[in-house]
């Protein structure tokens, strides 16, 4: 059983997705505990993984029993434990929050749902670029299902330039991957670097244009500037439970970056410094944008979905310079801040429950950061990035909670309802859950910080996860181009 334990995260969703559409014509109730059950084994999976994951092992899972760099390969490694137990712990609040009537408003939510994990985990667990563009695709599939569930103008807008920019994106994709095995002869993760290190001269322009196009389409499905404006109106044009879920998708592109660098790409001397120092820049563009939007916001879910912003070009700077300290910092923030941002979209759904102090947890990260960042060149424009875009999500927040509690008058919050707001039963239970993992992370720190510092480690040696995925590299036979 323990052998099959990679591939069950992607499994138990699609086997999920497939029953729920068989039982389209189901009532609610039925939907409701199929999807429940599932996630009550993703859960499991998930802890199951941080476990086997937790004592440095790397655990492949070779679909069809073709070696790599050759056939599909699931790997499970600290960082993908973390990356499918995070979606795991979004997930299961979001569940219990749609349950509050966002799961009745079409037929096909709870299906989506399980296709947006399966593609989540795939992503998160898949050990070669072309997989990665396959998972891409099924969870930007059920995400086009899950923003526009419910129907109105302003979902089928937002999923139309959704749908545009995606596709867009998965067209470059596709073409820096046909380009890329053209030119590597690989596209296997472990394999990349080893390849790299082994491209002649005459090519090295080509190859990095090529890995440059491929973290250009990560950086779109990240948000980042300059192709992150469509985020903030996209998160709010959805359902509020659907759009605690969209955090994590913008973390999907950060993560493929985490990996890129520090597997391929630090590995050659042509492309190790291919991100710097322009990525820095972009990142922290994307901080000034989020904090702009949310200087401008009149909805606290607009105010959520700029927070979003910030979050993701604070992760990126860890993926500018990386070192094991910046990353480890990086991925205990980005634990902080998804279960934040996610548990403010909650928030938001439930009318009246926001609160000004929800910025501590991030707070936290954010030190982390700032410490693992010292050395840098940049070091003084990261520190006041940070800085400003904590203080002004702090005062952004406070003025939100100041026009919910004390200006009953103000715009848009009347004084006296026509229906006293009464949260469903699911929503009151998603928001005790995210309070809960919220306070976990932040008052209790130790053990997820020991666990991020281990998995950074992890990812920049590169002297287990490579050998574990391929075996012994000269026994490769790699192609030739003609």
């Amino acid at each position: 059983m323990m052998a099959h334990l990679p591939v069950f995260p992607v499994l138990i969703p699609l086997l999920a997705a497939i029953v729920l559409l068989l039982a389209t014509n189901a009532g609610t109730g039925t939907k409701q505990a199929i999807s429940a059950v599932a996630l009550g084994f993703l859960v499991s999976a998930a802890g199951a993984q941080i476990i086997a994951a937790g004592d440095g092992s790397i655990h492949v899972y070779r679909l069809g029993d073709w070696p790599a760099p050759y056939g599909i390969v699931l790997v499970l490694d600290r960082l993908s434990a973390l990356m499918v137990a995070l979606t795991a712990a979004l997930a299961v609040p979001v569940f219990f929050a749609a349950t509050s009537g966002t799961d009745t408003r079409g037929p096909h939510f709870h299906a989506f749902l399980q296709f947006q994990l399966m593609g989540l985990n795939g992503a998160f667990l898949t050990g070669d670029l072309f997989n990665l563009f396959v998972f891409f695709e099924i969870l930007l599939l059920a995400s086009y299902g899950l923003l526009t569930h419910g129907g109105g103008l302003r979902r089928a807008r937002a999923g139309i330039t959704y749908v545009v920019l995606n596709l867009s994106g998965s067209a470059l994709f596709l073409i820096a991957l046909g380009l890329l095995y053209g030119l590597l002869g690989t596209l296997n993760m472990a394999d990349f670097g080893l390849a790299l290190q082994k491209v002649a001269p005459a090519d090295q322009a080509a190859v990095a244009v090529m890995c440059g196009l491929l973290v250009s389409v990560f950086l779109l499905k990240a948000a980042v500037l300059p192709l992150g404006f469509w985020l903030p109106n996209v998160y709010t044009s959805a359902t509020l439970p659907v759009a605690a879920l969209f955090v994590i998708m913008t973390k999907v592109g950060i993560y493929a970056i985490y990996r890129i660098v520090t597997i391929g790409l630090s590995a050659a001397p042509f492309t190790a410094g291919l991100l710097q120092p322009w990525l820095t820049w972009l990142a922290l563009g994307t901080i000034g944008l989020g904090c702009l939007g949310m200087l401008a916001a009149t909805s606290l879910g607009f105010v959520v979905a700029n927070l979003v912003l910030i979050s993701g070009g604070t992760l990126l700077l860890a993926a500018a310079e990386p070192s094991a300290t910046a990353i480890s910092a990086a991925l205990y923030y980005m634990v902080q801040t998804s279960l934040v941002t996610g548990a403010l979209f909650l928030f938001a759904d439930a009318a009246g429950r926001q609160r000004g102090d929800a910025p501590l947890s991030g707070f936290i990260g954010k030190i982390m950061m700032m410490q693992a960042l010292r050395e840098s060149p940049h070091w003084v424009l990261v520190w006041t990035a940070l800085i400003v875009s904590g203080f002004v999500a702090a005062l952004v927040l406070a003025r939100v909670a100041s026009v919910f509690f004390w200006e009953p008058g103000a715009p848009g919050v009347p004084e006296k309802p026509e229906v006293p707001y009464e949260p469903a039963p699911g929503l009151s239970l998603a928001l005790v859950l995210m309070t809960i993992a919220i306070l976990a992370v932040s008052f209790l720190p130790a053990h997820f910080v020991s666990y991020s510092s281990a998995a950074a480690e992890q990812m920049i040696a590169r002297d287990a996860y490579v050998p574990a995925v391929i075996g012994d590299p000269a026994a490769i036979e790699r192609e030739r181009r003609p």
